[in-house]
């Protein structure tokens, strides 16, 4: 059965939900991001959210969700790289929710402490954000918790909301970068296209070094990965969801594949021209719109921001490599 898209109807409701927390984020035309690649770019700025993230929204409209049902859970489980689980926290702690989150070893830091700022149940566990999730998955079946999933279509309808703001804010835009973790962003800014009628190419962007998601959508059926990106662990996904595939085979432009290496530079150049820090995943579109700035010349452009949440040594050490 193929995955559907909500209606535009479904995705208003779901912007109401999540703008009675947030307001929505700013869209900027930087002019030395003009200069820098040779069209009018627009940055979508969801560093600017309550968690430094577009991943708050989704977690707004799940919740919102839970809190209708007769019977409350007991308590939710997930497993992220962190920022999905500093929207799991923010969100259970507004709907007065219990909740666990579970991380791999050697997790960023700062993402960890944002968390259990949250007040969530922080555990470590594995090598990386699969072996996280299996063991999330188990715990929830030995605790009774709810567990939330890193894709689902109610993260869809909540984290859309950030693509109706931006493609209502610049209706004429021709070309977007989303980064790709586990889909939810890129199927957002799809269905939010669709549903107002754009004619917007939407283009998703991986990890050179966590190439799941590219490698599905040109063998048209999922093809796992090993992940061994060092500064992008917002895309830092082995195993893409078929869910998401199913609409990315239908609906997305292509996928650019961005290196480690061009990811740092994207961000050095988005702190340098904005002075916003951008983490590996957020800089991920402006590293893909600078691979194909030929193709981009005088077109109007934008890139999604989609966090900001790096380590305060990764990111010193990103803005200035050892020469």
């Amino acid at each position: 059965m193929l995955a559907s898209l909500p209606t535009l109807a479904r995705l208003e409701a779901a912007a109401a939900i999540v703008h009675e927390a947030l307001r929505p984020t700013p869209q900027y035309a930087w002019p030395l991001l003009r200069e820098a690649l040779g069209c009018e770019l627009w940055v979508k700025h969801e560093n600017h959210s309550p968690i430094g993230a577009f991943k708050v929204r989704g977690g707004l409209r799940y919740f919102h969700e839970l809190a209708q049902r007769r019977e409350r859970p007991y308590g939710v489980i997930s497993a992220t790289r962190g920022n999905h689980g500093q929207s799991v926290g923010f969100a259970a702690a507004r709907y007065g929710i219990p909740a666990t989150i579970v991380v791999p070893a050697g997790n960023s830091r700062e993402k960890n402490a944002a968390m259990r700022a949250l007040g969530v149940e922080l555990l470590e566990h594995g090598e990386d954000f699969q072996a996280a999730r299996e063991h999330a998955e188990e715990l929830a079946r030995q605790r009774r918790l709810h567990m939330i999933p890193a894709y689902h279509a109610l993260l869809v309808e909540g984290v859309a909301s950030y693509s109706l703001e931006l493609l209502r804010a610049v209706p004429d835009l021709e070309v977007v970068y989303v980064p790709i973790g586990m889909g939810s962003g890129i199927c957002g800014m799809i269905a939010a296209r669709e549903a107002l009628g754009c004619r917007t190419e939407v283009v998703g962007v991986v990890s050179a070094h966590a190439p799941a998601y590219a490698l599905s959508f040109a063998a048209r059926r999922p093809v796992d990965h090993a992940v061994s990106t060092r500064i992008a662990d917002g895309m830092a996904c082995r195993q893409a969801a078929p869910e998401a595939l199913e609409i990315l085979w239908r609906h997305m432009a292509r996928v650019v594949q961005v290196t480690d290496d061009e990811v740092g530079a994207a961000m050095r150049l988005m702190f340098s021209t904005t002075h916003n820090a951008a983490e590996g995943a957020g800089a991920a579109g402006l590293a893909a719109a600078l691979q194909e700035r030929a193709r981009l010349a005088g077109r109007k452009v934008a890139v999604v921001l989609s966090g900001g949440n790096v380590d305060r040594e990764v990111f010193a050490r990103i803005l200035l490599p050892s020469s």
